[in-house]
């Protein structure tokens, strides 16, 4: 099964008026695999590029986040996206050691 994590909006989808995803609904991220990142540069999501994220977010959320939502998304909830991104794609020697008890 594909690793997942979830965020939170904090603020509403709105396009035309017309709220497409409300602040408050949890959006499930699936870990990208080779298809789902094809065509995009892994530094441009990296460095958070909000194109490239409009483009990926398609592809690995659920709901789905369409191209035209992704656009629509305040900064705030794009850099949710954008993290959440960033965790799956680095390596485990690059994260940061748990503590948990």
């Amino acid at each position: 099964m594909a690793a997942t994590s979830t965020f939170t909006l904090d603020d509403d989808i709105t396009i035309n008026g017309t709220v497409q995803l409300a602040a408050g609904t949890v959006i499930t991220v699936r870990k990208p695999g080779s298809g789902e990142l094809r065509g995009l540069a892994l530094n441009s999501l990296i460095n958070l590029d909000v194109a490239s994220l409009e483009t990926l977010a398609p592809r690995i959320t659920s709901p789905t986040i369409h191209k035209p939502f992704a656009a629509a998304m305040a900064p705030n909830d794009m850099l949710q996206f954008g993290t959440e991104v960033i965790d799956f794609l680095l390596p485990k020697a690059a994260k940061p050691v748990s503590h948990e008890a």
